[in-house]
């Protein structure tokens, strides 16, 4: 099929962006998005033009790189999946897609499509560690542990940090990631021990980043390709209330 491709280039984080308009021909609706990219890039190369730089890694949708806005939406029109995974079979031919980095004031663009993401490096720095001398591994079934939470740490552990969240949220709040990585500790017997230090730690850090408070409009639970439940937020909120009647976020 052949499509029009709207493309956000910024030389660096100094320059002025825009879009850039591109023609492609011939792409196979089995290509994944970032296939389609590549075919891109291989066209402005023999016409002697600069690729589009965008991220990327594994390509298996388990790393969280690639993360673009679509047509408006985080990792494009297809729920549940990340960048990497949406095939072009769910375009059509002559269709004009817009693709854009992701837009926050804490994810400062490097180049084209491709963002600085430290700021979630920071937040999950800031939890500190797990004091928990664990020695050898144990054995599991020494720790009881209710399925129902061990699925729930599950859910919030399956967070890949691409920050579609953000990119998403009209707050550029990066809650629901801050509240995946704390609640699948807080979740664990082994994370009990700082666990209201690391909520209110881990929500300062940010806070710090420059990232929008969370008013709970559901924008990131409805792009999470990993569909990270907003309920973890709740979770965090909880851990905070009771933090600040404890004192907490002082100790580590």
């Amino acid at each position: 099929m052949n499509l029009k491709l709207r493309v956000w280039r910024q030389k660096n984080a100094e320059s002025q962006g825009r879009l850039v308009d591109y023609e492609l021909k011939d792409v196979s609706p089995e290509y994944s998005f970032l296939e389609m990219l590549d075919l891109l890039n291989e066209k402005l190369m023999r016409e002697g033009e600069l690729p589009v730089a965008f991220d990327h890694d594994c390509r298996e949708g388990i790393c969280g790189m690639c993360g673009l806005m679509i047509n408006g939406v985080a990792h494009g029109p297809k729920a549940a999946v990340t960048a990497c995974q949406l095939h072009m079979r769910n375009f059509h031919d002559g269709d004009t897609i817009v693709i854009e980095p992701w837009r926050a004031t804490a994810f400062p663009i490097i180049k084209d499509l491709v963002v600085n993401r430290t700021a979630f490096d920071r937040i999950i720095q800031a939890a500190g560690y797990i004091s928990v001398s664990t020695g050898s591994a144990p054995e599991a079934n020494n720790t009881p542990i209710a399925k129902t939470e061990a699925d729930l740490a599950m859910d919030a552990a399956a967070c890949i940090g691409c920050g579609a969240c953000v990119a998403a949220c009209p707050n550029s709040s990066a809650m629901l990631f801050t509240a995946a990585k704390a609640s699948h500790l807080a979740l664990m017997p082994q994370g009990q021990p700082e666990r209201y230090d690391r909520a209110v730690l881990m929500v300062n850090a940010m806070d710090e980043e420059g990232f929008g408070g969370c008013t709970n409009i559901g924008e990131c639970e409805a792009v999470c390709p990993k569909e990270i439940s907003l309920d973890f937020i709740a979770q965090l909120n909880r851990d905070l209330i009771k933090a600040s009647f404890m004192g907490a976020g002082k100790r580590l």
